[in-house]
Formats: C-alpha cells, sequence, structure tokens
C-alpha cells in the first residue's frame, strides 16, 4: 500500500511505557505524576494518569488493605497500565505499593522493556507533617491499622530505576524526569 500525497501523514507511532511512581503516602507522588503529565501533554506526548486514590474510589473499590487486597490492586492496576502502554501512551501510575514483590510482579506483567520504576523518597516526618488526606492522623490514633510506614510496612525499592527525593527539585519540577521518559 502507498501513501496519497494529499492525505496529511499519519503521525509516528509512539513507543509506550509505565511510569511507576512508589512512596509513602503523602510523598508527592500524584504531583509528581501531574507534573509528568502536564510537561508530556506540552511535548505532544500521549499520556494518562492512574492514580492509586482514584482507582480505588472504581476500579478497586472492593479491595481493602490487608496484603492480598494490595497485591490484588496492583496487579488490576499494573493490567490497566500494560494495555493503556501498549497502546502507545506513557501512563503514569501513582500508587503506594508497598511492597517489593508487588511492584517486581507489575514489572513482570507490563515488561521490563517499558517499566520505570521511580521511588519518591520522602522522609516519614516529612509525610505526615503534609497529611493531606488525615491518615497518618488516623493511624497514630489506631484507627487505621494498616497504614504503610505506620502499622504495616514500606518496602522501599533496593534497586529503583529512577530515586526521586525530597528537597532535591522543587515541589511539582518534573523536567529532570521528564528528560528520562521523553
Amino acid at each position: 500500500m502507498t501513501h496519497d500525497p494529499a492525505l496529511p501523514c499519519p503521525p509516528p507511532v509512539q513507543a509506550g511505557m509505565v511510569v511507576w511512581l512508589t512512596g509513602l503516602s503523602g510523598a508527592g507522588k500524584s504531583t509528581l505524576a501531574q507534573a509528568l503529565a502536564d510537561g508530556l501533554r506540552a511535548h505532544a506526548q500521549g499520556c494518562c494518569v492512574l492514580d492509586g486514590d482514584a482507582l480505588r474510589q472504581g476500579l478497586n473499590r472492593d479491595l481493602g488493605f490487608s496484603p492480598a487486597d494490595r497485591a490484588e490492586n496492583m496487579r488490576r492496576v499494573a493490567e490497566v497500565a500494560r494495555l493503556m502502554s501498549q497502546a502507545g501512551l506513557v501512563v503514569l501510575v501513582a500508587l503506594i505499593s508497598p511492597y517489593r514483590k508487588d511492584r517486581a510482579l507489575a514489572r513482570h506483567i507490563i515488561g521490563p522493556e517499558h517499566f520505570l520504576e521511580v521511588y519518591v523518597d520522602t522522609p516519614l516526618a516529612v509525610c505526615e507533617s503534609r497529611d493531606p488526606k488525615g491518615l497518618y492522623r488516623r493511624a497514630r490514633e489506631g484507627l487505621l491499622p494498616q497504614m504503610s510506614g505506620i502499622g504495616d510496612t514500606y518496602e522501599p525499592p533496593e534497586q529503583a530505576d529512577v530515586v526521586w527525593r525530597h528537597g532535591d527539585h522543587p515541589a511539582g519540577d518534573a523536567t529532570a524526569l521528564l528528560a528520562l521518559v521523553l
């Protein structure tokens, strides 16, 4: 099949990928994901943000916070992210994802060549001081016994593709990370 020069050329097919942002609640994952999305859109790159809070209100509303439910939450998100990346989108996943084995499974589902793990490394004290949803206060009162970093473990990545340390970049500045994605 040849291209008719009278018709506009379609844009080149973009390769999709998944940028998986992991870290404690209040670490800045969603803020960073949104800044990345803004930067990608400014470069005409198709993208989508999958935010853990939004997903738990819809797709994963039937899941709790037990280790098994957290694993299923991540598996579902990884499957959705894989499908979207196969469609050519850059998928920005902002999810606490507290367990290494579940993040490894997400990488396997998506495919390591399409997966970029970003550890949003923010100290617990900073996350608690932000506490936008009052989760840490409730966890300290004993009302959220399975809170990652308080009543349940958060296993930081041992070899994240990128470590985004609190204080190294202005809030919402995704310029350095954007260069890796584009």
